[in-house]
């Protein structure tokens, strides 16, 4: 009689071994389930109980935020150009895809004489052997260019 009683309550271990594994089962179903979803229904009260406390856990480690820098957005170029028999600032201009007076603007600071704002402003005066800095493509406007600053007397 003593070996009855060790097989029957070997039994009922493996019951509740198995209620309890399909609790963990049904917690570890329910942490996969998107919220959206809704509740699971059950005809087990306690299986309820369970899927109404379970939480789901850490699924690893918690990414740290990092900080990327944005790409930088190359800038415009410039070209240098030495001026040639026969060059003109507007031939120069057609060649590379601008205009004159964006040349005349870019070179003022090294030539005076290419100030649009000075009164010696003399575009057609260049010189062969003149290097002159322009970037292809871009035309100035006069809205681009900045306003001449007159000085003032003390």
């Amino acid at each position: 009689m003593t070996q009855r009683p060790a097989v029957i309550l070997s039994a009922r271990m493996v019951h509740v071994g198995r209620r309890l594994m399909l609790l963990a089962v049904a917690a570890a179903v329910v942490a996969c389930v998107p919220e959206a979803a809704g509740p699971i229904r059950s005809s087990n009260a306690s299986a309820d109980l369970a899927i109404a406390t379970a939480s789901p856990g850490p699924t690893g480690p918690t990414p740290s935020p990092s900080f990327v820098p944005p790409t930088p957005t190359p800038m415009p170029t410039f070209l240098a150009y030495r001026v040639a028999r026969g060059d003109s600032l507007t031939s120069i201009a057609r060649r590379f895809g601008t205009s004159g007076r964006s040349i005349a603007f870019w070179n003022r600071g090294t030539y005076p004489s290419l100030d649009p704002d000075s009164a010696r402003y003399a575009p057609n005066r260049i010189k062969v052997g003149w290097t002159l800095v322009l970037i292809p493509g871009v035309k100035l406007t006069d809205d681009d260019l900045p306003k001449a600053t007159s000085a003032s007397s003390p």
